[in-house]
């Protein structure tokens, strides 16, 4: 069984970062496709990145258009964690923070369905 755990959330003003980590258990980490969604009060819950390691030092990662450049996803194999680096925050990027693994071995899924372990979530709250 899979488990994922996240930290790192917390309350920033608007312009600030924060960093998220996902631990993830298992042995088998690497083989993984790992994404980070959220999900607003009200609303549906939302792709914001996924990375896919592809050996070495490549990793293929797709991010939604309203990230792009202020956030970033890494993820470290050795300790078994996947990060999400978010920069230049918005109030819109307040939400409840997932991040999910997949065993789908192609490409990065955007679709949560795709996805089969999840974590429990960490609030990110962005104030004016």
């Amino acid at each position: 069984q899979v488990q994922l755990v996240e930290s790192g959330g917390g309350l920033v003003q608007a312009g600030g970062s924060l960093r998220l980590s996902c631990a993830v258990s298992g042995r088998t980490f690497s083989s993984y496709a790992l994404g980070w969604f959220r999900q607003a009060p009200e609303k549906e819950r939302q792709f914001v990145t996924a990375i896919r390691w592809s050996g070495g030092t490549t990793n293929y990662a797709d991010y939604t258009d309203s990230v792009k450049c202020r956030f970033t996803i890494s993820r470290d194999n050795a300790k078994n964690t996947v990060y999400l680096q978010m920069n230049s925050l918005k109030v819109e990027d307040t939400a409840v923070y997932y991040c999910a693994a997949t065993r789908i071995v192609a490409g990065t899924p955007r679709y949560s369905a795709q996805y089969d372990y999840w974590g429990q979530g960490t609030q990110v709250t962005v104030s004016s």
